[in-house]
């Protein structure tokens, strides 16, 4: 989808990955002391939600969303949160992101969207923007759980064979994504990587 396409969801209220709470994988990743402040990067950030828990949790962060709309949403939460975060504009894969080199980078469901031949572009990107012992949390719909709606899916070994180049797996498990429906969320993979040299 287009930045507009992602826009017009966002201001007709089709957003129900926005649930307002930071997300439990990444909460779990930073309470197990695992994932430690440093430079962190929200692949996908939407209205803000992580961005500004990291930011609350000690992180510098910057937030890269395609969607104009989610972006100065995020802006104005983090305002109101007293949370000083770089949020930027941009569609991924983007080889030419300016910034630093991050510590953690975070995606609840930016890679599973994208075109299959932009994967590697993906990786590439990842491997620029991280360096050894940097740690990637990639949030993803898992294709264990066929269905007609919700996020994409990927299997295990697709997974794999996009990041092994560049990053180890900490873990790779299970779990559902949380929404605004009532009813249970998707089946996703939680994966922890670090990244090797």
């Amino acid at each position: 989808m287009s930045g507009r396409d992602w826009d017009e969801r966002y201001k007709q209220g089709q957003s129900p990955w926005d649930t307002g709470s930071p997300c439990a994988e990444m909460v779990k990743a930073l309470e197990s002391g695992v994932v430690t402040p440093g430079h962190a990067l929200d692949l996908g950030c939407g209205t803000g939600t992580n961005a500004i828990y990291l930011a609350q949790k000690g992180f510098e962060v910057t937030g890269v969303d395609v969607s104009q709309v989610a972006v100065e949403k995020a802006r104005e939460k983090a305002d109101k949160a007293g949370a000083t975060i770089l949020f930027m504009l941009a569609e991924l894969p983007n080889l030419f992101l300016p910034g630093k080199v991050f510590d953690f980078v975070f995606d609840r469901g930016c890679f599973h969207s994208l075109k299959n031949d932009d994967r590697p572009k993906f990786a590439e990107m990842l491997a620029k923007l991280t360096k050894e012992g940097s740690l990637f949390l990639l949030l993803t719909g898992n294709a264990k759980e066929p269905r007609e709606q919700g996020p994409p899916t990927m299997t295990e070994e697709e997974i794999r064979e996009t990041f092994s180049r560049f990053f180890d797996l900490v873990w790779l498990r299970d779990f559902r994504f949380e929404t605004t429906d009532a009813a249970p969320g998707p089946l996703g993979y939680s994966c922890l990587m670090r990244r090797r040299k």
